[in-house]
């Protein structure tokens, strides 16, 4: 049995701060991008290695690099000049005794399959492919199974909380709304790269939202402002309606006035220079770089109001990376325990290096409520029967039902 630390949490509510802040870099930003491919790459890789070789072999293919390129947008369409650059760096098993892994193969199909599966405007065969994946350290391979059982790579700590505040929602729900087949449809020139900031002052909601827009859709300045300012009340309309059914659910007596700002940059009378267009759709075109583990964390947001990890988990390996097993452990916990006791909680667990992974070397839960001990010896006894399975979410990984970013 471990020991469980249960507390009450004695913070103020995140629905009663006075101010929230809670951010989203969506589908087709740059760092969004690079945790995406990173991770495809991990999945794809334990799949050859389970293939061949029956069990998932060393590796972290996390150091993944995102370069911009050049374009020339025009209204009515514009031309790449210089195509972004996918920089596969990490470390992975490249052979196993005379057989050579095809590690170069793998990531860039594992990239190219991302793409043409998520971003429409952008063609996968005409990016650059820089290919510096090389043999991890011998000691962490080792590590891998030491005894049969993977033990933890790394000493490293990792957070999650279940429910989300009606600000955490509305980002999460509002970019996957503008990145849905529904919108795209509905507007074609909007482009996957989208980023949202959301800010609630007391009880104001001001969403600032970042949408390229894809030019050869947008015929000149007057079609790109009127374009935009449909975005912008469909968008608004969405934003209010699902406010106030979070707010129902929440219960919060309230009601919240709603500020929507789409991409604030853009100035009439100036032209192209004045609008946000693209060719692509993304802004990694021409010069926003990405890397993996500078964009949302493994609940998709990025929460400076909550405790935090900055550990990144795309392109980790998934049978003993601590940071990003415990991470997606953590969140997914908390919401068990939220669905079977009804309490609002948070999780702190700490990984020490070379321990099993069922065995945290300190695990922490803050409720938000008082719980009697009946009740604690319960979720103590729930927490530990989770821990013990605490492996399967390896193959809960590589079968994709688990986001890391």
């Amino acid at each position: 049995m471990n020991f469980i630390a249960i507390e009450k949490d004695n913070a103020k509510n995140i629905e009663k701060q006075r101010i929230e802040i809670v951010e989203r870099k969506g589908l087709g930003h740059p760092d969004y991008l690079a945790d995406s491919i990173a991770e495809n790459f991990s999945i794809n890789l334990s799949k050859y290695y389970i293939e061949h070789f029956g069990r998932i072999l060393h590796h972290n293919v996390d150091k993944l690099e995102v370069i911009g390129g050049e374009t020339k947008p025009a209204f009515n369409g514009g031309k790449i000049t210089k195509p972004i650059t996918i920089l596969f760096s990490g470390r992975a098993t490249g052979s196993v005794d005379n057989d050579t892994i095809p590690l170069k193969e793998i990531a860039e199909n594992s990239a190219k399959t991302w793409i043409k599966h998520n971003i429409r405007f952008l063609d996968a065969d005409k990016l650059r492919y820089l290919f510096e994946t090389n043999n991890g350290s011998v000691n962490l391979a080792d590590a891998f199974q030491r005894n049969g059982k993977p033990g933890s790579n790394d000493t490293s700590f990792a957070v999650g909380y279940y429910p989300y505040s009606v600000l955490e929602n509305l980002v999460l729900k509002t970019e996957n709304y503008l990145n849905s087949k529904e919108f795209k449809s509905k507007f074609q020139f909007s482009g996957e790269d989208i980023k949202i900031m959301g800010v609630r002052i007391k009880n104001k909601i001001k969403i600032t939202i970042a949408m390229a827009m894809v030019d050869k859709f947008i015929s000149s300045e007057d079609d790109y402002f009127k374009k935009k300012k449909e975005v912008a009340e469909d968008a608004l309309e969405y934003i209010k309606n699902l406010n106030e059914k979070l707010e129902n659910e929440s219960m919060i007596n309230q009601k919240r006035k709603i500020e929507l700002a789409i991409n604030g940059m853009d100035k009439k009378n100036r032209g192209i220079k004045g609008c946000y267009l693209t060719v692509t759709g993304l802004s990694a075109e021409s010069g926003d770089d990405g890397a993996v583990g500078r964009g949302n964390r493994v609940n998709g947001l990025i929460t400076p109001n909550r405790v935090m990890t900055l550990e990144a988990a795309a392109g980790k390996n998934p049978v003993n990376h601590i940071g990003k097993i415990y991470s997606l452990f953590s969140f997914d916990l908390s919401k068990k325990i939220y669905d079977k006791f009804g309490i609002k909680n948070q999780i702190k667990m700490v990984g020490r290096i070379g321990n099993d992974l069922s065995k945290p070397l300190a695990f922490s839960l803050v409720l938000e409520r008082n719980a009697d001990k009946t009740q604690k010896k319960d979720i103590m006894a729930f927490i530990n029967e989770e821990l013990l399975s605490i492996n399967e979410i390896t193959n809960k990984i590589i079968e994709g039902q688990f986001k890391v970013c």
